[in-house]
């Protein structure tokens, strides 16, 4: 069986390209292989600004390490204060030198007295 990449619309032999999205299918067993899983991840960072994790996710997906932003701020729903929290995830692989290269970065900030 043969799925769209991009919709998630699977389809049968013979059709190679989706018609809504004009994207070439996939094999679904490739396609399973790439989906994310929660156990693959872990959280490299935490913060309560989206701006700071944006930051972050640049310098680290500009290393090559793949991110992920999970946050559970609901901009709908005001209270006082700041009690959400960002989570800036990589895979596992890669948490090592993603919290190295983190670090490199808030001791750099540290030194000059700047935000990221």
């Amino acid at each position: 069986m043969l799925i769209c990449p991009n919709c998630e619309a699977e389809y049968n032999e013979g059709v190679t390209v989706c018609p809504d999205c004009d994207v070439e299918l996939i094999d679904k067993q490739e396609f399973d292989k790439h989906m994310i899983a929660p156990e693959d991840w872990e959280t490299a960072y935490t913060c309560s600004e989206i701006y700071e994790a944006e930051m972050l996710k640049a310098n680290l997906e500009g290393a090559g390490i793949e991110t992920m932003i999970v946050s559970k701020k609901d901009r709908n729903f005001p209270t006082v204060g700041d009690m959400s929290f960002i989570r800036l995830m990589v895979r596992k692989d890669d948490l090592e030198s993603a919290l190295q290269i983190i670090q490199d970065i808030n001791s750099n900030k540290n030194e000059t007295g700047e935000n990221l």
